[in-house]
């Protein structure tokens, strides 16, 4: 199974992950990480370290952190580089690729293409109101 960490500055991830179970219901294996002000990359690693206990050993875990460059990002590079098979990061993440990922917990594809989709569909979830499309019972 796919299992995700989010991971943020502050309480961001555990938000996220509360208004993703509103809109796609309770999920399980996924887990928040904060990054506190007194904190350092290392008390990052120790976070991840200890909340990758949660995951079973054959889970693939994608951290998806909030900021392309920050420390929870940054954190994550020791694990994806030991093993890119069972772990990935992206920076960057958004309720729309939140929602994603949960529908493809059970892809047995390689986690470089669940990554590249979960970046594509998190961008195409940027956009202008001038450009939504009105609905039918407007």
């Amino acid at each position: 199974m796919l299992g995700l960490i989010v991971a943020s500055h502050g309480n961001l991830s555990k938000e996220l992950i509360k208004s993703s179970y509103l809109i796609f219901g309770q999920q399980e294996k996924v887990v928040a990480v904060t990054f506190e002000p007194a904190e350092d990359i290392n008390s990052l690693k120790d976070k991840y370290k200890t909340n990758l206990k949660k995951f079973a050993a054959d889970d693939r875990i994608i951290f998806l952190c909030d900021l392309y460059g920050g420390n929870p990002l940054l954190a994550t590079k020791d694990f994806v580089t030991k093993d890119e098979k069972r772990f990935a990061a992206i920076g960057g993440v958004n309720l729309a690729m939140l929602i994603e990922a949960y529908t493809l917990r059970e892809s047995k594809a390689p986690l470089t293409e669940i990554v590249d989709h979960l970046i594509a569909v998190g961008k195409s979830g940027i956009n202008s109101v001038r450009n939504l499309e009105p609905l039918e019972w407007m």
